[in-house]
């Protein structure tokens, strides 16, 4: 008996684990163009540190080749698949837990709690895939520092101060995850739970798998994943700024600038660049990009969870 429940926990995780991952890749695809762009702004990078979002876009293209516009997604889902899946199964762990050891807690801090967690479990797991991904999206034809995967690795461990150098920048990182995935996760359970409850006529359908249970119509899922995506990103987009610069120190012009402390550069981007062309430079491409991703991730793993038989109530 024991043996079976065992066997159908497991089955349940790798299950859910599956429809996380799948979710984030499929979500880091749709907008890896837009994410090599904003790699390329938030750092400053000379090639393109004068121009906007969409003529980047039309820069790249015309200088480096439409692919190149995918330039480190290859890498990107090495760390994707298991960042996502990782992020997507311990929220629902967490969730469960907090529910079972606080059973009279407040259901919109253990939301908020377990989506912080889950934040904070995903990157602990796959932070340096982050590091060398940035690096190779950094890189531009013709001034390339590292052939490959590999060779960004073996550099930067050999190069640079070893392992730990492969969790530079992993401190803004931390915190920014507190606000950026407790309120992502928060927002778009919370906007769920409303459109289910207030609005079943609307936005919810009977589940595939139980005809009692409601669930979100895809069009509902889309536009609570983009709301919750455009809450946290806003909050914690300037942590983000510098969790990139700190990545990209060792190939950018005034490297010895970013041997401080994260708050320290973070006061540094401030006083040279201001709010708007600093500490949120490439927002815009941020929420081009953000939105339509977490939409794509909270509706693709949804989905999923239910094609897998998986429970999806909030």
């Amino acid at each position: 008996m024991s043996d079976a429940i065992h066997s159908h926990s497991l089955s349940h995780v790798l299950k859910k684990l599956l429809a996380g991952g799948a979710a984030g890749c499929c979500a880091k695809t749709a907008v890896a163009p837009l994410d090599r762009i904003k790699i390329l702004l938030q750092a400053h990078n000379h090639h393109y540190k004068h121009l906007g979002v969409i003529s980047s876009l039309q820069q790249v293209k015309n200088k480096e080749g439409f692919f190149s516009l995918y330039k480190g997604n290859g890498v990107h889902m090495l760390r994707v698949f298991p960042y996502a899946a990782i992020q997507f199964t311990s929220f629902d762990l967490f969730k469960k837990g907090l529910r079972h050891i606080y059973r009279d807690g407040n259901v919109h801090l253990i939301r908020l709690t377990s989506g912080s967690l889950a934040g904070l479990t995903a990157v602990l797991f796959t932070y340096p895939l982050d590091v060398v991904r940035a690096r190779l999206a950094f890189q531009v034809s013709g001034e390339h520092i590292y052939t490959g995967l590999v060779d960004a690795f073996r550099s930067i461990t050999f190069h640079e101060g070893g392992i730990p150098a492969l969790y530079r920048g992993m401190v803004p990182t931390l915190l920014g995850m507190v606000p950026y995935a407790g309120i992502s996760f928060y927002s778009f359970e919370t906007l769920k739970e409303l459109c289910l409850k207030y609005f079943p006529q609307h936005f919810a359908r009977s589940s595939n798998n139980n005809s009692d249970a409601l669930v979100l119509i895809t069009p509902a899922k889309i536009i609570c994943g983009g709301f919750a995506g455009a809450i946290g990103q806003t909050l914690a987009y300037p942590l983000d700024v510098v969790r990139r610069r700190v990545q990209l120190s060792k190939m950018l012009p005034e490297s010895h600038k970013y041997r401080r402390r994260w708050y320290q550069i973070l006061i540094m981007v401030y006083k040279e660049d201001g709010v708007f062309r600093g500490l949120y430079r490439g927002m815009s491409i941020n929420y081009m990009r953000g939105v339509p991703m977490y939409a794509v991730s909270f509706s693709m793993n949804e989905t999923l969870k239910e094609k897998l038989g998986l429970d999806t109530s909030s």
